[in-house]
């Protein structure tokens, strides 16, 4: 082996994050001596990017409940340090969980952690590089990363399922506002919910008087828009998008306030216009 190969492996061994880590390949899978027996990780000890910092167990309990976290769900950490976060969402929360660490020697640590807790049969922990593993099947994903780490990772955030939970530790994502903000003591975390994409042209069909012309503007959960029809316009009240869900009121000319509420499934929007005690059935379809 050459020696620039030797200390290549010497620096990136050394790579933690600030409580997770982050970047540069690394291999999928480590063997148990991938690390040795007595290692353990100090707090504060700098990798390439950021330093690593443990979560408080207090705010991870909150970040977890705060995204609803239960069995049904698949929670991939992002850096995922010593693996408190993954085993606590597994064993407190009971869903499936995936850490993926940078660093092989904080992920052999990890794994002999959920060994101890043993809830080796709901955890995994990978040893990789978070821009190179696939986590698009996750339903919950979190992270505690440094500012620009955050932003690198919001496209790729927002192009998952809607609906997907994301909660970051420390960091927000630029202007991405959070749906929710997190306290716990002097720590603190932000939650999202990736919005569907539906900004553009829609065509409404169902309500009395025949179809109605939809056109919404959006900024990542943020909706406004106009419905119109025989040359009347009326502007979207109050909308609001959580992941596939979209609610929002008009006024008709009649003043009559109509509420609608409804899901994006990849192609439409379903729902009901519920006004004065009645319920219609709408579907809602791109011209």
């Amino acid at each position: 082996m050459k020696l620039s190969h030797v200390f290549l492996s010497l620096l990136l061994t050394s790579g933690l994050n600030l409580a997770h880590s982050t970047t540069l390949a690394a291999t999928n899978t480590a063997s148990p001596q991938a690390a040795a027996a007595d290692y353990k990780p100090v707090q504060g000890q700098a990798g390439k990017d950021v330093i690593w910092i443990p979560t408080p167990e207090g705010l991870i309990d909150k970040m977890l409940s705060t995204a609803k976290v239960s069995s049904q769900d698949k929670v991939f950490d992002l850096g995922a340090g010593d693996g408190i976060i993954a085993i606590t969402a597994a064993r407190k929360y009971g869903a499936q969980s995936v850490g993926i660490e940078f660093n092989p020697d904080m992920a052999q640590f990890a794994r002999r952690k959920v060994a101890e807790a043993g809830v080796a049969d709901k955890v995994k922990i990978i040893t990789g590089d978070i821009f190179q593993e696939d986590f698009s099947s996750a339903t919950v994903v979190t992270l505690y990363l440094m500012p620009q780490l955050n932003l690198k990772l919001r496209p790729i955030l927002l192009n998952m399922k809607p609906g997907t939970r994301v909660v970051s530790h420390a960091f927000n994502m630029g202007d991405w506002e959070p749906d929710e903000k997190i306290a716990d003591q002097h720590a603190r975390a932000y939650f999202w919910v990736v919005p569907a994409q539906i900004e553009g042209a829609w065509v409404v069909s169902g309500l009395d008087g025949g179809p109605m012309r939809l056109n919404l503007s959006q900024s990542y959960q943020q909706i406004g828009g106009t419905l119109s029809r025989g040359g009347q316009s009326f502007a979207l009240l109050g909308a609001r998008l959580s992941g596939d869900e979209l609610k929002f009121q008009f006024v008709t000319p009649d003043k009559k306030v109509n509420t609608f509420s409804g899901r994006w499934d990849g192609q439409r929007l379903t729902g009901t216009v519920d006004s004065d005690y009645r319920q219609t059935l709408v579907e809602i379809t791109r011209p």
